[in-house]
This record gives C-alpha cells, structure tokens and sequence, in this order.
C-alpha cells in the first residue's frame, strides 16, 4: 500500500492545471545554497522555469546540473547557472517518471535521457519524483516499457538477451529515417514486461554486455503528486 506524508500537502486554490502546481511546488523544496539535478519532462519543465524566477525576483543562489540537453537548455534560458558532478555533490534532485510502484520504484526514460538521469538522481542526497496520480501503478510494466540504453556495437547481441525477459523493440525516430540516439550517442531498446522484482531485474539487464542503464530505478525517492485538488508527498 501507498503511505501518505500528509504534512507534504498544500491546497492549490486558483492554479488549474495540475502540472504546473507540482511542478510550482517542487521548486519551493529548493534550497538557497542547494545544487539541484533538473530533471527532463513537462513536470519539472516548470520546477525549472519557477527556479528561474526565485533566482532574479527572490535573489536565491543556487547550481543546476541537467538530466539531458533539454533540461540543459531550459535551464540556461530560465537564467539558472550551470555546474557538474565533477565540481559539486547534489543536494536535492527534481525528476518525473512514466510508473511508479507502491514501494516507490521507478520506470523512467520515455523522454531517452535515462543514463544522466540515473547517474544523476541516484547522486543526490534527496531525490523527489513529481508526477500525475495516473503514474501511480500496482506493478511496473502496466503501461510502459523498461527503457535500455544500448552501445550500438552491441545492439544485436543485447537484444537477443532481452527476448528472454518479454519483447524487446528498437525505438525507431519518428521524423528521421533510422533508430532514436540518446544524448550519449546509443540505441534506446524498449522492453515490454512484467517488472515483478524491480531491484533485480534492474540489476541484471545492466550486467549485460553492452547496456549502459536501464529505466529501472530503486533508489530511495519521495513522489509528489496532486490528488482532489491537493499536493501529497509519498515516501
């Protein structure tokens, strides 16, 4: 069962559209002084525009480190300065999801950019998912597949591997000719399954040779979504 942190819940009032009041209000768990993975998606899109806004109206000082080039790019023009792992540890990291299981286990990586996504939500010393209720799922794999990021070399071989687990398909772009390339230069495989022991599955996909990460994340995180006009916070 979902436990709900109560005291994470906040009446929207007058804001309509449910994106943007989770998106509003992760930014205000930021900091002044924090460095903040920005995450990729619609959601955090307006974390980051609204951090933008605390930087020139509220004078707060804060570091961003981008999940994917979008990210990268909303955040240079929200006006949000840019660091790197190599130069600062992460203090909270603002992410979305495409499922989310009842102990907070993750499917990501719809939007392609789940290697920095993982490298950099798992880096951070807290971790919250803002998504839509409908994310909320009793088992991983109900309406999405298991994201894989795969060096092209390796491509075949990897796939065969996957058949074992469900239906592996190539994701194929949709306005060019040929296979989609992450922001790293791979193949994303998307895995249609079952994901009924995330922790291992995640673990064993990446122990293939070949696969860079996997959509599977079981990090500690706190998942905020909107339900009956109000903000809660799972964890």
């Amino acid at each position: 069962m979902y436990c709900t942190d109560n005291r994470k819940k906040i009446k929207v009032g007058d804001i309509l559209d449910d994106k943007k009041s989770i998106g509003l209000y992760a930014a205000s768990l930021v900091n002044d002084g924090d460095v903040v993975g920005l995450g990729t998606g619609s959601t955090t899109e307006f974390t980051i525009t609204e951090l933008g806004r605390r930087i020139k109206e509220e004078g707060i000082s804060i570091y961003g480190i981008p999940t994917s080039f979008q990210a990268k790019l909303s955040a240079m023009n929200s006006g949000i300065p840019l660091s790197s792992l190599d130069e600062h540890d992460i203090d909270i990291a603002i992410d979305g999801a495409d499922e989310i299981d009842p102990k907070l286990c993750l499917l990501k990586g719809r939007g392609g950019a789940l290697l920095q996504e993982k490298v950099i939500d798992y880096s951070a010393k807290k971790f919250f998912v803002v998504c839509e209720e409908k994310k909320l799922v009793e088992e991983l794999g109900k309406d999405f597949p298991v994201t894989v990021e795969v060096f092209p070399l390796a491509y075949r071989k990897v796939f065969n591997i996957l058949s074992s687990y469900g239906k592996p398909v190539l994701r194929i772009a949709e306005k060019k000719d040929g296979p989609v390339i992450t922001d790293n230069g791979n193949f994303i495989i998307d895995l249609f399954t079952k994901v009924k022991n995330p922790k291992a599955i995640e673990n064993e996909i990446n122990n293939i040779p070949g696969v860079f990460e996997n959509g599977i994340f079981t990090s500690k995180c706190n998942v905020v979504f909107m339900k009956n006009g109000e903000i809660k916070t799972l964890r």
